[in-house]
């Protein structure tokens, strides 16, 4: 089992709960963080020390106050950390429910298991940490559901550049020209107008304004 767990959470009331959580299942060494910032450098410095953590469990959101930090978000915590240690467990815990958001974390974050924030969520994570201790990945309930049940769009990543090129206010011109320039292919005006269209009607969305709305609000961009 687990040795040693490092909580990202910046919510005093959460944190208690979940380390009492915690330690009434498993006889984990616990320390916890209320910045990513930190919790990257506690990470590093058990590293260091030869005595890393085996588990992270981190919410999404971060409150921003007064104090300047370099990352403000779970997620890229959790690509931090992975990426110097791969064989960490990391498990994210937060209210966001999208479907494709979650699906992200899996895909591009790499993290083993989801539990969303509700009033049956403390009984998950006995599940969970013994699921993804076996290599297994655990996703809540609800979502798995929600995911299951109403099939997640599948996307390129050419089609997230093209989205965010969009949403940073680029015509099909000038975005058509970048991509040239960057030897992103393909990378013609008629692809790229192809390619928005055939965007537009999965999402069924109006235009190329209501298009950027709906995958801000599926957290793809």
């Amino acid at each position: 089992m687990f040795k040693k767990v490092l909580i990202a959470e910046d919510i005093d009331s959460i944190n208690a709960g979940l380390i009492a959580n915690l330690k009434q299942s498993f006889d984990f060494e616990i320390d916890h963080a209320k910045y990513c910032d930190d919790a990257l450098l506690k990470f590093k410095k058990a590293v260091l020390d030869r005595n890393p953590y085996d588990l992270l469990i981190t919410d999404l959101s971060f409150k921003q106050d007064h104090r300047e930090c370099a990352m403000y978000s779970g997620d890229a915590l959790a690509k931090a950390v992975l990426t110097e240690d791969p064989s960490i467990k990391v498990i994210v815990y937060s209210i966001e429910d999208r479907p494709q958001k979650i699906k992200s974390l899996f895909q591009e974050a790499g993290i083993s298991a989801y539990i969303c924030k509700g009033r049956e969520s403390a009984k998950e994570f006995k599940t969970a940490i013994e699921t993804i201790y076996t290599s297994q990945q655990y996703l809540s309930p609800e979502i798995a559901y929600a995911m299951n049940g109403e099939p997640v769009l599948e996307i390129e990543e050419f089609d997230i550049l093209l989205l965010k090129e969009l949403a940073n206010g680029n015509s099909q011109d000038e975005i058509s020209a970048l991509f040239k320039e960057k030897n992103i292919k393909p990378s013609s005006l008629s692809s790229i107008e192809k390619r928005l269209n055939k965007l537009k009607i999965s999402f069924k969305a109006k235009n190329a304004t209501h298009l950027v709305s709906i995958v801000k609000d599926l957290g793809l961009i």
